[in-house]
């Protein structure tokens, strides 16, 4: 699986998940967690719904905004890392300030 696949990897590069849990969290892939592949907005990643209480719709506006924003930069970001040549130390993965604003 493609770190753009994953779901593990958004959630560490959006600051959900902590590196020292990374090698024992379950993988799967985005379109496996549709609750958080609804927020991706990139021409990229095709757009992915949830049923039920969920689904953006039901959701607040403002929180819909706010995590739509978050999770599709960190989409983004598992595109630059695909792109990336060579080893990235996996320190430089997350989101700037993420790990800060998550907790």
């Amino acid at each position: 699986m493609s770190i753009v696949d994953s779901d593990l990897y958004l959630r560490f590069v959006i600051g959900e998940l902590d590196a020292e849990v990374l090698h024992t969290s379950p993988e799967r892939h985005i379109r496996c967690n549709p609750v958080l592949g609804q927020f991706i907005r990139n021409d990229r990643f095709q757009v992915v719904s949830v049923d039920g209480a969920f689904d953006r719709a039901h959701l607040d506006p403002a929180f819909v905004a706010q995590r739509e924003s978050l999770v599709s930069r960190g989409y983004a970001r598992l595109l630059e890392l695909a792109a990336m040549e060579g080893d990235c130390d996996l320190r430089q993965y997350p989101l700037p300030g993420v790990h800060s604003e998550a907790r």
